[in-house]
């Protein structure tokens, strides 16, 4: 890979590590506990959260791709990748166990997509029009919590483990 392409992969994963883990900490962190003091269960509080997974979703999916491919050439061109499961130094074993976090950070973003937020987003919608359970849809934010921080325990354990790679 010539020197511009791979500053340019670098600049793209980098950028994309940004988005990804920058916003799940930020949304994680910051955002969405000053939503629930400021609103705690009115009506707005549901829209304003739909609303927020709508925008972070596709964006933190984008990230993700982009992350997986620059990785991936980034990874054929260390002079410490010695082949597909090779694992004899201590580089390939750290990048074995960031992409084993990485597959289960993105099975649990899966689960959150798939599963639980799209119950959340009916749950909320029938809040917002005053027929929902209050009670269903606190079952439900306390599962998206606890797979939220579940995500971004295990961002910040890929940055260490990123760090790791680095070192090494």
């Amino acid at each position: 890979m010539s020197e511009a392409a791979l500053a340019l992969s670098l600049f793209l994963h980098i950028g994309a590590t940004v988005v990804w883990i920058g916003g799940i900490l930020l949304v994680t962190f910051l955002v969405v506990p000053e939503l629930n003091r400021a609103l705690a269960d009115q009506p707005a509080l549901y829209h304003l959260l739909r609303r927020l997974r709508k925008r972070m979703t596709p964006l933190g999916n984008l990230s993700l791709a982009v992350l997986i491919v620059t990785g991936l050439l980034q990874m054929s061109t260390d002079p410490n990748y010695e082949g597909l499961l090779s694992f004899n130094n201590r580089w390939s074993q750290a990048l074995l166990i960031k992409h084993i976090l990485l597959i289960v950070m993105a099975a649990a973003g899966l689960i959150l997509q798939i599963a639980v937020a799209p119950a959340l987003e009916r749950a909320s919608l029938l809040l917002e029009r005053g027929k929902g359970d209050q009670e269903q849809w606190r079952r439900l934010r306390r599962r998206e919590r606890r797979l939220t921080l579940l995500i971004a325990a295990l961002a910040l354990l890929i940055l260490a483990s990123s760090a790791w790679l680095t070192a090494i």
